[in-house]
């Protein structure tokens, strides 16, 4: 490319780094105002976020001035602290030339105007080759084959080459944040109009005329919940019509759907045959493969998979579980149990490093076992808030069919902790087992022994029953490295309980230890239930201004007596409570 040297009417313009402007805004600021492609303007930022600074180019004055002017507009409107400075730029340094009509890098095109070689870029030159932008953006089109052609005019269309990619369906939030960097300035966008739901929208079809010809359409988007104040607007189909430097190209994304199974996010990319076209798209997709692979829009989550009654496989979205965090001081377990629990979960994953450094796993798996309601999944909460940058997969039984994608979530995502809970219901004796709970245990054993050695990914699983779990899982080393018994509470525990669950309720030691006295061998789901029917004694009484000793002999009868052994066993109480 052909360069000057920096005279005295040259500014050279500098981006500082703030630490709080967001990427995407400079990164469309780049190119909308500084006209920098795509690529560029990323490549830019991240050389911002590395030197704290950089130079988008010299400019002549005037045309500098009016950049400046343009940006330091759109960063007043967001409310940013972007800050841009401009400065001369020092004599004798060669910078490239500009074109004369928007200041970006020219191309070769030399216009004669006036009688003077004029440098104009790519970009203008289509402009005025397409009377202009106000024309080019009004220009009007019924189906899509219409806009192509108009597009892509003078290639013919056995010249154009097209390239996808697909990417999992619950990964479309991730996908569509990249698609919206990459193709943030589109000479044009549409909707596309999706005839038939099992028919891929692809170019092919796009450029189909005649009666088959697919019509544009408004774009049709779905919010999508990452567990954001905000959902990400996902875009159903489009078609992008876009253009960087000489090359024109086109953006198709659609859902690529097979009957009952998870619609997957397929993007399309079509260039003219030749080098260019194939190094650019190769690029596109790169960008696209590394946005899916951070897989910002889930990790550090609370996650599940939302499957309906007809699941065939795949599954129908990631559902974003919005749990309030636990602390230490909230799970009420004996000190020695809470030891243990830290010293194989949480700083097991903080020695992980170390670990990976001394040739030792960085996997496990960790069984929690104990009667129903002693808090299980409270601490698998507890777990889940104290493991920094760890997404957390919660698995039912009842999904456990939908294990291979929970565990390639889980690839992707990790470091990760896998929580699969009541595995007695599929990880019994194998004499009671049918062909289906076998095979899903088989999927289980696989997968925890498939792992690699560095995988960061922790399996915790619960049961109620552990005497009932089968001898492939509870027995074999590498499988379970750590058995953690949750008991039932102890006197301390239930007075901790009492207290807790009586948060808002006017409690005397007297009453605390009563209650504590009185519920010896219960789960904490039965003091929980306990302190509700005393919080509804003491409203119905005085509007839960006063707690008396009769409340709780009250709510105990309810509960062990009134109800029978049936009732006593559901909430979670003793057996000899109920027999006594």
């Amino acid at each position: 490319m052909d360069t000057v040297q920096a005279a005295a009417g040259h500014l050279q313009v500098t981006f500082h780094k703030d630490g709080e402007t967001p990427e995407d805004f400079v990164i469309k600021l780049l190119c909308l105002v500084f006209k920098k492609p795509m690529l560029d303007a990323i490549k830019f930022v991240a050389t911002i976020d590395k030197n704290g600074q950089a130079i988008s180019g010299a400019y002549p004055r005037d045309v500098a001035n009016k950049m400046l002017q343009a940006a330091r507009r759109r960063i007043r409107t967001s409310g940013h602290p972007l800050l841009i400075t401009s400065e001369p730029a020092a004599e004798g340094v060669e910078i490239p030339d500009r074109c004369k009509l928007c200041g970006a890098l020219s191309g070769e095109n030399r216009l004669s105007l006036r009688g003077k070689d004029t440098l104009v870029c790519n970009d203008c030159v289509h402009q005025i080759t397409n009377n202009l932008s106000e024309v080019t953006g009004r220009k009007q089109f019924e189906y899509a084959c219409e806009a192509l052609d108009w597009h892509f005019a003078g290639i013919p269309r056995d010249q154009l080459v097209a390239s996808s990619r697909q990417f999992p369906g619950h990964m479309r939030a991730d996908v569509q944040v990249a698609i919206d960097r990459l193709f943030a300035s589109p000479i044009r966008f549409f909707g596309i109009h999706e005839q038939y739901r099992y028919e891929t929208v692809n170019i092919a079809a796009l450029t189909r005329d005649g009666r088959n010809a697919i019509a544009l359409a408004p774009a049709q988007y779905q919010d999508v919940d990452v567990g954001e104040s905000d959902p990400v607007k996902c875009l159903v189909n489009g078609l992008w019509l876009c253009r960087t430097g000489g090359l024109r190209y086109a953006v198709v994304l659609s859902s690529h759907r097979e009957y009952r199974n998870e619609p997957g996010t397929r993007i399309e990319i079509a260039v003219p045959a030749g080098a260019d076209g194939a190094e650019f798209v190769q690029r596109c997709f790169s960008e696209l493969e590394g946005a899916v692979n951070a897989a910002r829009s889930y990790r550090g989550k609370i996650l599940s998979l939302d499957g309906d009654d007809d699941y065939r496989g795949r599954s129908k979205g990631v559902m974003v579980h919005k749990l309030p965090p636990v602390q230490r001081e909230d799970v009420i377990l004996p000190e020695a149990t809470l030891k243990l629990l830290d010293r194989n979960v949480v700083s097991f994953v903080g020695s992980r490093p170390q670990l990976r450094r001394l040739g030792q796993s960085t996997r496990k798996g960790i069984l929690l076992y104990g009667p129903p309601g002693t808090g299980k999944t409270h601490t698998i909460r507890y777990l889940a808030s104290n493991l920094p940058g760890h997404t957390t997969l919660i698995i039912t039984a009842a999904q456990v069919a939908l294990l291979a994608q929970y565990m390639s979530l889980a690839r992707l995502l990790q470091p990760a902790m896998v929580v699969i809970e009541d595995v007695d219901l599929i990880a019994r004796d194998r004499d009671e087992m049918g062909a289906c709970e076998e095979s899903l245990l088989n999927a289980l054993l696989n997968e925890m022994d498939g792992l690699k050695q560095d995988a960061d990914i922790l399996f915790i699983l619960t049961t109620n029953r552990p005497e009932q779990l089968e001898g492939a899982l509870a027995g074999r080393p590498g499988r379970i490295d750590q058995a953690i018994e949750v008991p039932l509470p102890d006197d301390i525990g239930r007075r901790k309980l009492v207290q807790l669950y009586g948060t808002g309720l006017p409690l005397g030691d007297a009453v605390v230890e009563e209650a504590a006295q009185r519920t010896k061998g219960v789960s904490a789901a039965f003091i929980k239930e306990l302190m509700r029917r005393i919080a509804q004694a003491s409203i119905t009484r005085d509007g839960g201004t006063t707690v008396e000793p009769g409340d709780i002999g009250e709510a105990l009868d309810d509960m062990l007596f009134a109800g029978g052994k049936l009732n006593v066993k559901l909430l979670g109480g003793a057996r000899e409570m109920a027999d006594g």
